[in-house]
């Protein structure tokens, strides 16, 4: 009976974190524009940082550890709409390319079992 109400509860509780998750990427518009996710991206950067400190801090308070001092994280310049574009324009002409260079092989493939058997 346990392992029935415990397995129900760790489903109830990977359900609502999942749910959440799913709320969380449409209501920042993660999914949508570009622009709108490196905008999400930035104010994460602005927040979580903080928040990771306040409860390191809280975490030190109510335990007695001493947590050293992390370094901050270096700062970069890093336009994800630019890299997405130019992965999905490389993998576009990998894949148009894809047809004609599996013959191109193909024939030299055989050409060089020709070769090999006589």
């Amino acid at each position: 009976m346990v392992s029935r109400v415990w397995s129900l509860m760790r489903f109830l509780i990977k359900g609502s974190v999942a749910g959440g998750v799913v709320f969380l990427v449409y209501d920042q518009e993660l999914l949508g524009p570009s622009h709108k996710s490196q905008a999400a991206l930035q104010r994460a950067e602005e927040v979580v940082p903080p928040a990771m400190y306040q409860f390191g801090q809280y975490v030190c308070e109510q335990t007695g550890l001493k947590i050293p001092q992390l370094p901050a994280p270096p700062k970069f310049n890093f336009h994800i709409r630019e890299s997405w574009n130019s992965g999905i324009i490389t993998v576009m002409s990998a894949l148009s390319v894809a047809p004609s260079k599996a013959c191109e092989y193909t024939k030299e493939g055989w050409e060089y079992l020709k070769e090999r058997i006589k």
